[in-house]
């Protein structure tokens, strides 16, 4: 497992020649803030959202398989943003993965040509699935080893919910991308369906009833537990978040994950959204 560093990665004399200049790419990145139709969007169909949302039943169970599937689809959906917002491919991209666990989505970044860097504080989480991924590292998501502006893209899949300063973690994970780079931070909306993990759908009579309950039916603390490794994290929160950062980033979109394209809408509404959007995904290009 390697240490990581306050200076960090460095892109290649090669990889750098092939990007537009940061000043561009700011540029390309505010044109593309409000398309009606970027390239992901196109990707999502009422059958992905079917194919994503039936995964979660092997969560607990067959965790590859859950895992394996989400780990395809965030790469699609950072390789359309990034295709979109500089014109390559993820080829030769440093990409961090903030919370990326034991690396289940490594082989599919490293198939699409990217530098994948996990970073994970929990050793027997990196472990879990009995995976070694290359480059490891062992660190916070609150207070990343890594330099500033010093990555192509940052990303955090299902994590903010799981850690008590979720908005620290994503100014940090904006702090280590360059400018002109791609941040995608995606969570599970507490008052959404899933909001409560395996202990749902109790969370919705708060989340310590939802834990002792699970407790007394399985024999065992849930593996979220709520107020320790599980938190409240609201749609709104996100959004408010993604606005406060607006004098350093553009926003390329903020849409429901496991919704079609023709639902995104619900962001827009203040409570439907906290109900409805279940996982909230934010990209943005930082300037």
């Amino acid at each position: 497992m390697l240490r990581a560093d306050r200076t960090g990665p460095r892109p290649t004399a090669e990889r750098r020649a092939t990007l537009p200049r940061p000043a561009a790419l700011i540029r390309r990145a505010a044109a593309l803030v409000g398309r009606k139709s970027p390239s992901f969007a196109r990707r999502a169909t009422l059958r992905r959202s079917l194919r994503l949302l039936g995964s979660f039943r092997f969560e607990q169970t067959d965790p590859a398989l859950f895992y394996g599937g989400i780990a395809t689809d965030t790469a699609e959906l950072i390789g359309d943003f990034y295709r979109d917002l500089t014109g390559c491919s993820l080829t030769g991209a440093i990409v961090l993965d903030v919370g990326g666990g034991p690396g289940y989505f490594a082989d599919e970044f490293t198939a699409a040509g990217a530098r994948y860097l996990p970073v994970e504080p929990d050793p027997t989480e990196m472990h879990a699935a009995g995976l070694s991924v290359r480059g490891a590292v062992r660190g916070s998501g609150m207070a990343l080893p890594f330099r500033d502006d010093a990555l192509d893209i940052c990303l955090s899949s299902n994590v903010a919910e799981h850690v008590p300063h979720p908005w620290r973690m994503a100014e940090e994970m904006l702090r280590v991308t360059r400018p002109g780079g791609l941040m995608m931070l995606s969570y599970t909306v507490w008052a959404g369906p899933f909001g409560g993990h395996e202990t749902g759908p109790w969370h919705y009579l708060g989340g310590e009833y939802a834990a002792r309950r699970y407790r007394r039916r399985t024999g065992h603390e849930p593996k979220n537990r709520f107020g320790t490794s599980l938190f409240a994290v609201r749609a709104a929160d996100g959004l408010r978040w993604a606005a406060h950062a607006g004098d350093r980033a553009d926003v390329l979109a903020a849409f429901p994950r496991y919704h079609p394209r023709w639902a995104w809408w619900l962001v827009r509404v203040p409570l439907i959204r906290e109900l409805l959007v279940s996982n909230l995904v934010l990209v943005l290009v930082k300037r």
